[in-house]
């Protein structure tokens, strides 16, 4: 079967991909799961596809979501890119976790952390930001006043 054709049930592992599809802590995964969905033109497929491109917080995640519903032919519009931040409250976040650091720490450490506690945050900016993300954490954590 070439890349082109589309098949009509749902895939043994679709449980699974919804899973994948929807796990706010691995936006690669997200990515994966929707070029999988991708290949099945199912009414099940096609839902998850659309909450994807309206949905996912990272903006390449609705891009590919948008190119596999198009290939299936659906009638989609191209997401938007938004200005605002992809999860509301970011920055308190980070002054939380750059709060509850020593003050002598390291961005190492700040890095480390927000990884370890919110790895929803770390996730989505890195796939938001993609090769800017350490320049972007980094200016973040500079500009972050805690006390």
């Amino acid at each position: 079967m070439s890349n082109n054709e589309t098949k009509a049930q749902l895939p043994e592992n679709f449980s699974e991909l919804k899973k994948s599809v929807n796990r706010m802590s691995n936006w690669r995964a997200r990515l994966d799961a929707v070029d999988e969905l991708g290949q099945w033109k199912h009414r099940e497929a096609i839902e998850l596809l659309q909450h994807s491109m309206s949905g996912d917080p990272v903006y390449r995640v609705q891009v590919a979501a948008y190119r596999k519903l198009e290939a299936l032919g659906e009638d989609v519009t191209m997401p938007k890119q938004k200005d605002e931040d992809p999860i509301k409250g970011t920055k308190k976040i980070l002054v939380r976790i750059k709060k509850s650091l020593p003050e002598d720490h390291s961005y190492e450490d700040f890095k480390e952390k927000v990884k370890k506690m919110r790895i929803d945050v770390y996730d989505t900016y890195e796939g938001e930001k993609g090769t800017e993300f350490d320049k972007w954490l980094e200016q973040t954590w500079s500009e972050l006043r805690t006390r």
